[in-house]
């Protein structure tokens, strides 16, 4: 793998698993001083470990980041270890699909917290360090359901479709910094987490109409994420990249 990372110091939140797991071992692979972020510190060794263990830097963040004191603080204990800071993978998300009647405030505050209110002040944060000539990369985690959504999901598309909203706004705004900020939109992907919301005959319906044939994997939407935060996409930024097989466009 090459090393387009080298020496960047980069913060990926809820990397203790699924997509953040591995976005993290990919980016410490092309070089990335690597800071794993999640709740509890069972969940944050090993992956250090894992990085290690292959010949790649990582420093473990256990904090909760659904509060502006939490992703602030994480965001510093980064910079402070690595001396500088230059990605910021907005990851971590708590999930619960309800039907409108069932919704419930305290879960519509939890998911605000950790899924969207996080990504502003992270967002605020992470421009408080970044190098001001050389700038930065943030890359959001949302979804195709920002784009495309399903029953049951009033909460979870509304916070996914803010999400592309702060993408769009703060790649306009903090541009003449050469910070740019891009979102990447995956489909279905197996995780530990979207388990509870998956099963054989929805996963079966959703391979038969995915032109590609398949479920997307962590290691597909890792590699993106890679790429927005690199410099092969150093005159991309306000995007939303769908990583879907193409089920988003090709089914009406």
């Amino acid at each position: 793998m090459n090393q387009d990372l080298l020496g960047r110091v980069a913060l990926i939140t809820g990397a203790g698993a699924g997509i953040g797991r591995e976005t993290a071992l990919q980016m410490a692979a092309r070089g990335a001083i690597v800071c794993v972020n999640d709740l509890k510190e069972e969940l944050v060794t090993p992956v250090v470990e894992d990085i290690e263990s292959k010949g790649g830097q990582a420093f473990g963040i256990v904090q909760n980041i659904a509060s502006r004191e939490g992703i602030r603080d994480a965001i510093q204990r980064a910079f402070a270890h690595g001396k500088r800071f230059d990605i910021l993978v907005n990851n971590a998300a708590w999930v619960r699909y309800q039907a409108i009647p069932d919704i419930l405030s305290e879960t519509v505050e939890r998911m605000l917290d950790v899924g969207f209110k996080s990504v502003i002040w992270g967002l605020q944060e992470a421009v408080a360090v970044m190098d001001a000539e050389r700038g930065g990369s943030i890359v959001n985690v949302a979804s195709v359901a920002a784009l495309r959504s399903a029953a049951n999901s009033v909460v979870y598309s509304g916070i996914k479709a803010g999400i592309l909203g702060i993408t769009r706004a703060a790649a306009a705004e903090l541009g003449a910094r050469n910070i740019r900020v891009n979102a990447v939109c995956p489909s279905a992907v197996p995780t530990e987490g979207t388990q509870r919301n998956r099963n054989a005959e929805r996963d079966a319906n959703r391979i038969a109409r995915t032109p590609l044939g398949r479920l997307g994997t962590v290691q597909d939407i890792a590699r993106s994420i890679c790429f927005l935060a690199g410099d092969d996409a150093g005159f991309i930024t306000a995007q939303a990249l769908t990583v879907d097989g193409g089920i988003t466009l090709t089914n009406i």
